[in-house]
């Protein structure tokens, strides 16, 4: 035996793979052993041969049935050769040989397993019918309907997915997987979604170890949907409840310090570093300079600069370093120094090949952050000179032209834009809704909008777009709809403008006062809300 397998490997290394994996596939099956076996399957996939190596692992699999190691090779080869059809026996055979502990696990796995699979839809019969054993038990049930539902979200079947997450929250309503796919739903736009995640969290408000928790995942979604309020009420229970988690503090924090609550804010930061440092990892070495960046801020908001530079002295990471230099820059800018500020980020050495880019977005940011909106616009142009390919750079310098006064320079950008890359939604959005608070050339501008909201049909602003040249147009009842549910999905002051103005015009004042004042709640600085009451006199 040892002189066949040496002769083997000896014919694998000279050029003969396939004398050798045959050589190493009958030692295997004589002495029955998992490692043969294991080196058989690598050989046949380092010559390519994807029939070779199923073969071998099938006979693994049927030599040694209790190995779950074997089972998954014939499942991932399958796969590999896309022969999805042949993989619900498999599937079955891995769930069966799972022990109980390691099923929900197993089963989560599936649909990463799966991603690479190009039909889909026979994916999803397959696993279906491979769960049906696991969908009947109590302890795997809300596993299994997740692994579906992530299947059908795959499948864009996003109705289906929530009903799988239903019934698996229906089968065990404190697992945590159901709610965590319907928070995923939740990001894809189906707000009843949320329902789920809020029954989960009454009756399990702290996650078990081991699994992403998700009153800590919701907090972060109501935050990325701008629900600032709501966002702020999770993270304060979860402080309360589980004061020794690290990140909800850093969180809560970010929203203090944007409500101006500075006191509560430096609290919250104290006690995240405190955490931070005891964690010592790199994740909590990067939450860290994010602390000593929102410290920095505090201070500037006080006007303590040697504070605020102190606090970004902190700061040792080469990767986060540029992040301090934006914020001494922004410190200089506060204190009249523009010039010292801009010569600070162009003087920055570059370490990095992406730092170039990085410096010329910093000092751009800072001239919009003082509404310098002509220099912002020459920066974004020096940027898309450097970086042609760049089509995010070629955006920003069309916004900051419309900014600067220059539409017929910002629609030549933007068409430039779609050219270079037709599926880009914001271009279509920004030229098609310029047009229409212009009030200009509107059944283009309806058509432009239009085009981005079919590439990307959830976006909050597009219907945002939408119904606003549907009012330009004077097709109120129709914009009002569309901007109510744009709100609701997307509370924003921008929005709120739109849809008070809508109702203003509508003769509905009172409700328009109320979505004002709420506009002026998320965001009392906002340009086109400010705009839109100083036109109307009106303080709600």
């Amino acid at each position: 035996m040892f002189y066949q397998l040496l002769l083997g490997e000896l014919k694998v290394q000279t050029g003969e793979p396939g004398t050798g994996f045959s050589l190493i596939l009958d030692a295997a099956r004589k002495q029955r052993d998992a490692l043969l076996y294991r080196r058989a399957v690598d050989v046949a996939l380092q010559a390519r041969s994807g029939e070779a190596a199923l073969s071998a692992a099938r006979a693994w699999a049927q030599d040694l049935p209790q190995n779950p190691e074997a089972h998954r090779f014939v499942l991932q080869i399958l796969l590999a050769l896309n022969r999805v059809g042949e993989a619900g026996p498999v599937l079955r055979a891995i769930l069966d040989r799972s022990t109980p502990s390691e099923r929900n696990d197993t089963l989560n796995a599936i649909p990463q397993t799966f991603a690479r699979v190009t039909n889909k839809a026979l994916a999803l019969a397959v696993v279906r019918e491979a769960l049906t054993g696991a969908l009947k038990q109590n302890a795997h049930a809300a596993a299994a309907w997740t692994t579906l539902g992530r299947m059908e979200l795959a499948l864009d079947q996003l109705p289906q997915s929530l009903a799988s997450a239903r019934l698996g929250h229906q089968s065990n309503p404190a697992s945590p997987f159901p709610a965590l796919l319907a928070l995923e739903l939740l990001e894809r736009g189906q707000p009843d979604a949320e329902a789920l995640v809020r029954r989960h969290l009454q009756v399990s408000p702290q996650t078990p170890p081991g699994t992403p928790p998700v009153a800590l995942t919701y907090a972060r979604i109501l935050l990325d949907l701008q629900r600032y309020a709501d966002a702020r009420s999770q993270l304060d229970a979860i402080t309360a409840s589980q004061p020794t988690l690290a990140e909800p503090w850093l969180l809560l924090a970010t929203l203090q310090v944007q409500d101006n609550a500075l006191p509560a804010a430096t609290t919250s930061l104290q006690n995240y570093m405190a955490l931070a440092r005891q964690a010592g990892d790199e994740r909590s070495a990067r939450g860290l300079t994010q602390a000593y960046l929102q410290m920095a801020q505090i201070a500037e908001k006080q006007n303590d600069f040697a504070a605020a530079n102190a606090w970004l002295d902190r700061i040792e990471n080469a990767d986060d370093i540029m992040a301090a230099q934006m914020r001494r820059a922004s410190l200089l800018a506060r204190q009249g120094q523009l010039a010292q500020a801009r010569a600070l980020l162009r003087n920055h050495p570059e370490r990095r090949p992406e730092d170039a880019r990085l410096k010329l977005v910093a000092e751009a940011q800072l001239l919009r952050d003082i509404k310098a909106w002509q220099q912002a616009y020459e920066v974004y142009a020096e940027a898309s000179q450097r970086f042609p390919q760049d089509t995010e750079l070629l955006y920003d310098q069309a916004m900051m032209a419309e900014k600067a006064g220059q539409p017929e320079t910002m629609e030549r950008l933007l068409r430039q834009l779609i050219a270079a890359k037709p599926d880009h939604q914001h271009a279509y959005n920004a030229l098609g809704y310029s047009l229409a608070d212009r009030n200009e050339r509107l059944p283009e501008a309806k058509q432009l909008i239009e085009k981005a909201a079919e590439l990307a049909p959830n976006d909050a602003y597009i219907q945002d777009s939408l119904g606003w040249v549907e009012f330009r147009l004077g097709n109120f009842p129709r914009a009002l709809e569309i901007l109510q549910a744009a709100y609701r999905k997307r509370p924003d002051a921008e929005i709120a403008a739109h849809l008070g103005e809508v109702l203003w015009t509508m003769g509905q004042r009172d409700e328009a006062l109320k979505i004002w004042r709420e506009g002026l709640l998320l965001a009392s600085d906002n340009d086109t809300l400010n705009a839109t009451l100083k036109r109307f006199r009106v303080t709600p």
